[in-house]
């Protein structure tokens, strides 16, 4: 009997634990270090399914727009996905607020921490402020689309394909059926592709996460222990007590665990690539083919979420940015707070097309309540498996709401399945 692909890819990170720790930096293989040979896997892996990114994004949101706009309700379904969209990325951030203000991670007898310069971080944090928030907007309407596509600034690339396939839908006759079938074949094409990489992704996910393991090994938490637990339970609580929940008495699925099941390989992708968008075709194949969701309703919810929707990465923003305050002994009031649960909102929703994503935003926000922005230096130590979790909850968030919005629009065979 073949196994299902989420048993072996989670074989796969087991494995890829237990020999990246083994081996080491230092390890080799007939004189070549394993080190390299788990990155070159990895990279593989990786390259192959950003490649696919661009096009299918671009086939996926333009037929989706085609299908709800030939059927009707373009707009009752935009304003239902983005409602969820920051409804949960709200609810995400004041998890965290609450446990960041209970537990208190940074809160100590000891002096402030010095900040040792640290190039990355002066790199992606020089000149940051809250000016930069309609900075990230702007890239919402590229200069150039081929641009913006080569680049990966996939705001600007939703927002093409949006207004493409918008207008698309206003075309009369055999020209609509010609730009229809078209994009539709482009679309079916590329999942097809992304069947393929499918096969891989035990090795590439084995690759990516023993390259990982190799690097950091296990002692990398140290004295932001406390900070680490913090943020793990906030995402914990997020995921599998709220999700579960809007699954539930929002979407109407009486075994929320079942989705679960069929958004595994998605979520084990998400884990180990700490890419929403890189786990996109995965993502859009297991809500599809495995949670049983519409083409009409994956292929305009799952990629604008997997830009838009950032569920873990607002409720990083808003611990880090309070640790620190803490860290530095710097009290925040109740206003000072809102602000940056307003800031964190704002930012997770668009900041996912810049470099270095979460060290910008966070230093927006420190700028923004006068702490030194160099400080989000000090989290980079667990900064990585953060980021592998968080871009977990963010990938199971778009599904969910991918359910939710499906069950609203009367779809019956949602997770109707009993075995993946």
């Amino acid at each position: 009997m073949k196994l299902a692909l989420h048993w072996q890819i989670l074989i796969a990170l087991v494995l890829a634990a237990i020999m990246g720790s083994v081996t080491g930096t230092e390890g080799t293989i007939l004189g070549l270090p394993w080190l390299a040979v788990y990155t070159f896997i990895g990279t593989l892996f990786l390259n192959a399914l950003k490649m696919i990114v661009v096009p299918l994004v671009v086939s996926a949101i333009i037929t989706g727009i085609g299908n709800v706009g030939a059927q009707g309700g373009f707009g009752r379904l935009g304003i239902k996905t983005i409602s969820y969209y920051v409804a949960t990325s709200f609810i995400a951030i004041m998890i965290g607020l609450f446990l960041v203000n209970t537990i208190e991670p940074g809160v100590s007898n000891n002096p402030a921490p010095v900040i040792e310069a640290n190039e990355k971080v002066s790199q992606a944090v020089e000149g940051k402020s809250v000016g930069d928030v309609v900075d990230v907007f702007l890239r919402m309407i590229p200069t150039n689309v081929v641009d913006a596509a080569a680049s990966g600034q996939m705001l600007g690339l939703i927002f093409f394909s949006l207004l493409f396939g918008f207008f698309m839908t206003r075309l009369k006759g055999d020209l609509a059926q010609t730009m229809h079938n078209f994009w539709q074949g482009v679309f079916e094409v590329m999942m097809m592709i992304t069947a393929l990489i499918m096969k891989f992704a035990p090795l590439g996910v084995f690759g990516l996460v023993a390259a990982s393991v190799a690097k950091t090994g296990f002692d990398q938490f140290g004295n932001l222990a406390l900070f680490f637990a913090t943020v793990a339970i906030a995402l914990l609580i997020h995921l599998v007590v709220v999700m579960p929940l809007i699954l539930r008495f929002v979407g109407g699925i009486k075994n929320p665990w079942l989705h679960f099941q069929a958004m595994a390989p998605a979520l084990l992708t998400a884990f180990s690539t700490s890419s929403s968008s890189s786990t996109l075709p995965v993502t859009l194949n297991a809500v599809e083919n495995r949670a049983g969701v519409s083409n009409r309703v994956t292929s305009f919810v799952l990629p604008l979420g997997a830009t838009v929707n950032m569920d873990g990465t607002a409720l990083y923003e808003c611990v880090a940015a309070i640790f620190i305050a803490q860290l530095f002994g710097v009290p925040l009031d109740f206003t000072t707070q809102l602000l940056i649960v307003f800031i964190a909102l704002t930012t997770s929703i668009g900041v996912a097309g810049i470099p270095s994503a979460s060290l910008v935003a966070i230093s927006i926000i420190l700028v923004a309540v006068g702490l030194p922005a160099e400080a989000i230096g000090l989290l980079l130590v667990v900064d990585r498996l953060l980021d592998m979790m968080r871009t977990a909850v963010n990938v199971f968030s778009d599904s969910v709401g991918a359910v939710v919005i499906a069950r609203s629009e009367g779809e019956k065979d949602v997770l109707t399945r009993r075995e993946f």
